[in-house]
């Protein structure tokens, strides 16, 4: 299906004054897609329209169906779930191309609860339009005056936990971020739910002049609006069951109302009153006019489901990891604790292990050090499920590409996990006695350095996967102890049966922990050292351990190199996890 296009704001300002857009449906049917556990019907035969520079809004009671129809209008559901026909200027619609044209706002408010507003609409711009730093600034602040939001430019958003900006606030950020590119069409679901009166008609009436100003064709879902909201609607298209009942002016419905014999009661708006009495109301097909409206007709973008990006992937790259870095260092909890957990931790270990009579210690120490930084890593979870929320948003809406997403956020990590990986092995490698020699302190630092990169795109690939955090942390911690018993600390290899061996080798301690032994028991110097003595003299040597373990020397530099490959091997699992469910939303 093609959308007729002819231009794409390469800068803002020119879409939402230049091009107007005439939407409708066709006899439109959606049913929940096979598999579900109930079949049932969401939307009936629904023939409906949109006009530029009018304010139209959606309404009915709770499971009528309202944002559905929205999803469809904004091409977010996949046709061919969808019946019927969705025309834009009379022409089908195609979602990849509708997106560059059109905003879309949904309930919830995905954002980065660490930026500034300011910040947030900036990086928009620079996603949306490929503007520099300086051009996306002057076009947040332009939006921060169209949208009220001047006062609490410099303010956080907020969240859960944090302090920040109001709910009203927010959600008209919300709308900035989807108005950033200046759409002509915008469409939004429930803008209102949760705010007061105030803020609610506030939310309108800023829609509301911009249909009328700019010429905008603005949709948006209300479950039950008050007086104030009813005088600045100019249409309305009524919904229960999934069933059309009216569109059109409110005059026309109270009109129809009244000559049907029908008195509204003096306290109650005429919309609440024809909700109630909802199973009267027919389609009133002789009040929409005609469905072909002579608004310009534009080019045609013939290359179906391509999205056209405005950055370059390097700057897509650039621009992300400005931004994981700000909010990185603004979630106090992730960085600043994460350093005071690594220096801590060395500097506890250090004096624990200290000087331990027995090298037999030093095997004990490798294994939990391990332990205490892969199971650790579950802690950035609730991270990377924010961010997927919000990544999914604004590739859907074609901002960026989900491979620059991967890299900036593997990117990023490999500075802050070094510092954090230096800040536990200074302490903790001189406090305990291991060898003490730089090159060994160095491929220790190494070593743990890649641990924590592993850990990390470990939980990053599950942080695709899974669809919460309980689910995921039960998941993260059953892997994490199966991969510990597995590692050969608790059973060697050569006495693991058979048919569990795989998992000795998919172990992400495997190839740490014996990496540790051979920097500390490998050479001319560590396989004399002696690991265990009794009666009659050494036990167990560097040598013999090393042996037992099945452990070569060439296999030092070997371990290093598979725990990158399952660095990267991880890290691309992530990236065709999030493709698959960025592609399922743009279909």
């Amino acid at each position: 299906m093609d959308l007729p296009i002819k231009s794409v704001p390469e800068s803002a300002g020119n879409s939402g004054h230049n091009a107007r857009y005439f939407i409708e449906t066709n006899s439109v049917s959606y049913e929940l897609p096979a598999g579900n556990s109930s079949h049932k019907t969401i939307l009936k035969n629904v023939t409906c329209q949109a006009r530029p520079g009018e304010l139209l809004a959606i309404v009915g009671p709770s499971g009528a169906g309202k944002s559905t129809l929205l999803s469809v209008l904004a091409g977010a559901i996949q046709p061919g779930n969808v019946s019927g026909r969705v025309l834009v200027n009379g022409r089908e619609m195609e979602a990849s191309s509708f997106s560059r044209i059109s905003g879309y706002v949904t309930q919830d408010d995905a954002l980065f609860p660490m930026l500034t507003v300011e910040e947030t609409l900036a990086y928009s711009a620079r996603f949306r339009l490929g503007s520099t730093l300086r051009e996306a600034i002057l076009r947040a602040r332009a939006l921060l005056l169209q949208l009220g939001l001047v006062h609490v430019a410099s303010s956080r958003i907020g969240g859960p936990g944090t302090t920040g900006i109001s709910g009203g606030e927010r959600r008209r950020v919300s709308i900035g971020v989807e108005l950033v590119h200046n759409p002509a069409v915008l469409l939004l679901d429930e803008p209102t739910t949760g705010l007061d009166s105030a803020s609610a008609h506030l939310i309108v009436a800023m829609l509301k002049s911009m249909a009328a100003t700019n010429g905008k064709t603005v949709i948006f879902t209300i479950h039950q609006p008050g007086f104030r909201i009813l005088e600045l609607l100019d249409r309305v298209v009524l919904i229960a069951d999934g069933v059309l009942r009216y569109q059109g002016p409110l005059s026309v419905l109270q009109k129809w109302l009244e000559e049907g014999g029908h008195v509204i009661p003096p306290h109650v708006n005429v919309l609440e009153y024809a909700m109630d009495a909802m199973e009267i109301l027919t389609i009133e097909t002789h009040m929409l006019g005609s469905c072909r409206v002579p608004y310009s007709v534009l080019r045609e973008n013939r290359e179906k489901n391509k999205y056209y990006y405005a950055n370059s992937p390097i700057n897509e790259v650039l621009i992300l990891a400005e931004r994981f870095a700000k909010n990185m260092v603004r979630t106090k909890q992730v960085f600043v604790a994460r350093m005071i957990q690594s220096a801590v931790a060395g500097l506890g270990l250090g004096t624990i292990f200290m000087n331990a009579d027995n090298q037999q210690a030093k095997v004990g120490f490798f294994a939990f050090s391990l332990t205490f930084h892969l199971s650790s890593a579950v802690e950035g979870l609730p991270i990377f499920l924010q961010e997927r929320r919000i990544l999914m948003r604004e590739t859907s809406r074609g901002a960026y590409r989900v491979t620059s997403y991967v890299i900036a956020n593997s990117l990023v990590f490999l500075p802050f996990l070094f510092a954090a990986s230096i800040l536990y092995a200074t302490p903790v490698y001189w406090l305990i006695g291991l060898r003490r020699e730089i090159d060994n302190f160095l491929f220790f630092s190494l070593v743990i350095w890649l641990v924590m990169l592993m850990a990390n795109a470990f939980v990053a690939c599950f942080g695709a996967l899974v669809p919460n955090f309980i689910m995921g942390n039960s998941v993260i911690a059953g892997l994490m102890g199966s991969f510990f018993l597995f590692s050969g600390y608790f059973i060697s290899k050569q006495n693991i049966p058979r048919y569990w061996i795989f998992m000795h080798y998919l172990s992400l301690f495997k190839y740490p922990f014996e990496a540790f032994l051979l920097n500390e028991f490998g050479g001319e110097k560590g396989r004399k050292e002696c690991i265990q003595s009794g009666k009659g003299g050494c036990h167990l040597t560097g040598e013999m351990l090393l042996r037992q373990q099945g452990m070569e020397e060439s296999h030092k530099w070997s371990n290093l190199g598979v725990m990158f490959g399952f660095i990267c091997v991880y890290r691309i699992l992530s990236l065709v996890i999030l493709w698959i469910r960025c592609l399922k939303i743009r279909r």
